[in-house]
């Protein structure tokens, strides 16, 4: 792997996982009932109705288990696989943070690199779950049109000792099967712009081929990490 490359791919991941947990409850979006009840309830309610419902359930998971509370990175994992990946839209994410590369890529590079890209948000933000503690979300005036397709709901994180909210916004915009994330802002940075500038200069360099590579080593580095910690 580039070297100057992987100190930038760390540099913006640092840059997440800096702005806690909130990140991860932003993304929370699935129901702990039957996958059919809740795709047919998630499809009919409206974005900041789905947000504020569904990243309270996964606060409360994540304090009420002794596991996820004492770092079992497993036990995280999974929380996040269960309650965050069906309702972040990462196809879309990935096309916006590869950005004019992306229709120059193959169906099989655009594939592996919306798996790799998924891989690196699960890892990055999954440590952020065993930091929830005494916080709680408070939204803001939820504003958008009854037809609009793409909307921001807005949120802050608000510390037990006190101290400056963290502000946490999120885009979601309508599909078939309801409201999905596909971008956030942590104290005023999107994520998606978190990664275009290192993800672009690598393409640059070396290639479509050459993000996948480093993506992939990046995976399998942080692969290996989460599990002696598990």
């Amino acid at each position: 792997m580039n070297e100057n490359m992987d100190i930038t791919m760390n540099i913006a991941i640092k840059k997440m996982k800096h702005r806690v947990w909130s990140v991860v409850t932003g993304t929370a979006l699935m129901l702990a009932l039957s996958l059919n009840v809740t795709a047919v309830r998630a499809a009919d309610e409206a974005a900041d109705v789905l947000v504020k419902r569904i990243s309270q359930d996964v606060v409360d998971t994540a304090k009420a288990d002794k596991d996820i509370q004492s770092g079992n990175q497993a036990k995280v994992l999974d929380l996040v696989e269960k309650k965050i990946i069906p309702y972040v839209d990462f196809q879309r994410m990935t096309e916006l943070a590869v950005s004019r590369n992306w229709r120059d890529a193959t169906p099989d590079q655009q594939k592996a690199l919306v798996t790799q890209f998924r891989s690196l948000l699960i890892y990055t933000y999954s440590g952020a779950l065993s930091q929830v503690k005494d916080q709680r979300l408070e939204f803001k005036p939820f504003r958008a049109a009854a037809d609009d397709t793409d909307v921001e709901v807005r949120s802050q994180v608000i510390q037990a000792r006190g101290g400056q909210p963290i502000q946490l916004y999120y885009r979601l915009r309508k599909t078939g099967s309801g409201w999905k994330i596909y971008d956030i802002n942590i104290l005023g940075a999107w994520l998606i712009e978190t990664y275009k500038g290192s993800f672009n200069a690598e393409i640059n360099k070396s290639g479509i081929d050459g993000l996948i590579t480093v993506l992939t080593a990046k995976n399998a580095k942080l692969a290996i990490a989460y599990g002696k910690k598990s």
